[in-house]
């Protein structure tokens, strides 16, 4: 079972929603062949709002956020993502993308690549900077998660939570409109995951609009605007962080809360 485990790190301030919408699900429904992954689907994120996902495996919480920039197709519902309609026609995927960073568990670096080098690739290639504009990106970006001393080592030089926090760096030289996080501290050892919670609070306090998947509790009570659970493919609670830890409406988020927590 596992225990709250203390975060050293300040909570996010309150976050002032501006209205505007950042993502708009509705209805979505995934299928893996006649297993229903999502069903029914509605959910809607203001720009800088900081939402936590969680719930027990197979939940369908990664595939939401897959959904989101595509790397998982929806067979059924709408997302829109600022503004464009995903699968729509008009604005292109590819477009969609470059607003949307996506940090996932393993930290997918290019080994033969320098931290400089992961970094600067794809504003390079995608964005079409100069090499010079994308080093000072990528040093920007790396020095905002602290890890800029480390520019010229190889990914198999650093630790887990130095790998991941490069993994976020990489993810923000695209200066991206949306953060999405696929349970980023799951791979790492316990005494390197604060080191990562602690750059994605400061992401938060920034004001940059997050939907993160996490078993991290004290993560998700201290920065989270509001915490989706989600169970069988559904969300089952929408609430603030104080509604949802001290009194959930819902039998299944108190069955999980007590599982998770003691």
């Amino acid at each position: 079972m596992q225990t709250l485990r203390k975060i050293e790190f300040e909570t996010a301030p309150t976050n002032e929603a501006t209205g505007r919408p950042a993502i708009q699900i509705s209805g979505l429904s995934k299928w893996y062949g006649k297993f229903q992954v999502l069903r029914d689907v509605n959910l809607t994120v203001t720009t800088g709002e900081r939402i936590v996902i969680c719930g027990p495996s197979g939940s369908g919480k990664s595939t939401l956020i897959r959904c989101i920039n595509q790397l998982e197709n929806h067979q059924v519902g709408q997302l829109i993502v600022d503004g464009a309609e995903i699968g729509a026609k008009g604005r292109s995927l590819t477009a969609i993308r470059q607003d949307i960073g996506m940090v996932f568990q393993q930290f997918n670096l290019f080994p033969h690549l320098t931290v400089l080098g992961n970094c600067m690739l794809a504003p390079v290639r995608t964005k079409k900077y100069s090499k010079h504009q994308a080093r000072e990106v990528a040093l920007r970006h790396l020095d905002k998660v602290r890890i800029a001393d480390q520019a010229n080592k190889y990914p198999s030089q650093l630790s887990g939570g130095q790998q991941q926090r490069v993994a976020i760096a990489r993810a923000l030289c695209m200066e991206p409109k949306i953060m999405l996080f696929d349970e980023p501290t799951s791979a790492l050892d316990p005494e390197m995951v604060n080191e990562v919670l602690e750059v994605m609070t400061t992401l938060a306090r920034d004001g940059m609009t997050m939907l993160c998947v996490t078993h991290e509790m004290g993560f998700a009570r201290r920065v989270a605007d509001r915490v989706i659970f989600m169970d069988k493919g559904e969300i089952v609670e929408d609430a603030t962080p104080q509604k949802f830890f001290d009194n959930p409406d819902n039998e299944r988020s108190r069955r999980f809360l007590s599982q998770i927590l003691h």
